[in-house]
């Protein structure tokens, strides 16, 4: 069992790991592949397992407890519980994975709710440009409006069939499999739509504000 300081510490170590990986330009091919003419994207290997990726430290969600807000520049902010959130149209997504750390993972089956739909229900105002979203382990990341309104965006609660994990950012993460997956905020508690941009936990420590794979948007 670790303690809070064993914690702290694995956190420090990552992240001062992940930095030193956007200083040195790691993984960098330099052959981007802007029409996408190649499904893998340049630099990535494709895996068959789905590796567990965070900060050392996993959230223990109480179900119960769980809440979503969706708020900002909306005309109609809302707050959902777990039961209520599960109760919204579910829809059924197929999309590829792509990590910043070089694994990429074809064909993964979703389930959850559109961010399209939310969007609907919250009505952005038109001055709302950008989308923030806020994790239960404090991490944040950024995107524009249009690529949070992406026909293949959306809030999952299951992968392959069964419930989402605690690991893989249960019981609701978001999936934008357009860019690099860190772009996918797990554990999902709060999406601020906004007039300006707020680069989130790894834009701020030296990685790119959009990140899309296959133009290599690795690193600042």
């Amino acid at each position: 069992m670790t303690d809070e300081n064993d914690e702290g510490r694995i956190k420090d170590k990552l992240i001062r790991s992940k930095q030193d990986w956007a200083k040195e330009g790691r993984l960098l091919t330099g052959m981007p592949d802007e029409r996408h003419a190649n499904r893998l994207p340049p630099g990535q290997k494709e895996v068959k397992n789905w590796p567990v990726l965070d900060l050392g430290v996993q959230p223990n969600i109480v179900p119960q407890a769980w809440r979503l807000t969706v708020g900002g520049l909306v005309g109609n902010p809302m707050v959902w519980t777990l039961e209520e959130f599960m109760a919204l149209p579910q829809e059924e997504f197929l999309s590829d994975i792509h990590c910043v750390t070089q694994w990429s993972r074809y064909d993964n089956h979703w389930r959850g709710v559109s961010a399209r739909h939310l969007m609907e229900l919250v009505k952005p105002k038109p001055e709302a440009r950008h989308a923030v979203f806020h994790s239960y382990d404090g991490y944040t990341t950024n995107v524009k409006r249009e690529m949070f309104e992406a026909p293949n965006v959306l809030l999952a609660s299951a992968w392959e069939g069964k419930p989402l994990g605690r690991d893989h950012g249960g019981p609701v993460r978001v999936v934008i499999p357009d860019w690099y997956f860190w772009k996918s905020a797990k554990w999902v508690t709060r999406i601020e739509l906004a007039q300006d941009d707020s680069p989130g936990f790894w834009e701020v420590r030296g990685y790119h504000n959009e990140g899309d794979p296959w133009k290599e948007e690795r690193y600042s």
